[in-house]
């Protein structure tokens, strides 16, 4: 993987967190409550249609419903993992994680890797909440390679073969994949801009033959990365600043 170039910051270096008086433990708790449930470590979660029926009644179904965003040919709806029905079915479901988190030493192999720091949230992610497997969208991308969630035909996606293929996408070296946002949709963080803006970018938004960059497929920013986890945290949607633009 290609090292930062001379003119980059000095490597594993990150400018600090300013302006957000946040208190990291109390996110860091909020993130691994949901990355425990299976019902809500995702935006959304399938729930057996039969249940539903035995016990809110056929017409269930029927009913206009906001919070139902697809049924499946296995015989489940895929539903907001906040609403009521999803917390009654996983109500008893055991508590465990989907990969469990990775040492310091593995965050700091993969720095090296890099090039680049990881913002110091996101190392604490990675080390006290689980090595991906959780979250907005997709759910966070690992840092080991090879992870694979029960059921699925393929392993979940590596932050380093993401950061392999995108250097040669010409993606920025500073931009840190966090999870896919459908289609060709997918979210970063900027690991060297000042409180991590956490950018949703678009890898068909731009055209290399026009004389565009990646920057010109950037479609959203949030503030800073803490905000952006906070607002997932606290059971906030992600995407709802930026369908209000």
């Amino acid at each position: 993987m290609t090292a930062a170039s001379p003119e980059s910051p000095s490597p594993l270096q990150h400018p600090g967190i300013t302006g957000e008086p946040a208190d990291d433990d109390v996110l860091i708790e909020k993130l691994r409550t949901r990355a425990w449930d299976p019902g809500r470590r995702f935006d959304t979660a399938r729930v057996p249609s039969a249940w539903i029926a035995e016990r809110y009644g056929a017409d269930w179904f029927d009913r206009p419903n906001p919070d139902l965003r697809s049924t499946g040919s296995d015989g489940t709806v895929q539903l907001r993992s906040s609403t009521e029905e999803v917390a009654s079915y996983y109500a008893d479901a055991p508590r465990e994680l989907l990969f469990p988190p990775v040492t310091m030493a593995e965050v700091e192999a993969f720095e090296r890797e890099i090039g680049r720091r990881l913002p110091d949230v996101l190392r604490r992610i990675y080390t006290e909440v689980a090595d991906g497997g959780f979250g907005p969208g997709g759910g966070l991308a690992s840092l080991r390679e090879g992870n694979r969630a029960p059921r699925h035909l393929s392993d979940w996606p590596s932050a380093v073969s993401v950061h392999e293929q995108d250097r040669a996408a010409g993606v920025p070296a500073s931009w840190f994949f966090l999870t896919g946002g459908g289609c060709t949709m997918s979210w970063y963080v900027s690991l060297l801009a000042v409180d991590n803006p956490v950018l949703l970018y678009d890898s068909d938004g731009w055209v290399p033959e026009w004389g565009e960059t990646p920057h010109d497929g950037l479609s959203y920013a949030t503030s800073s990365l803490r905000k952006w986890l906070w607002t997932w945290g606290e059971g906030g949607d992600i995407w709802r600043e930026v369908l209000d633009q």
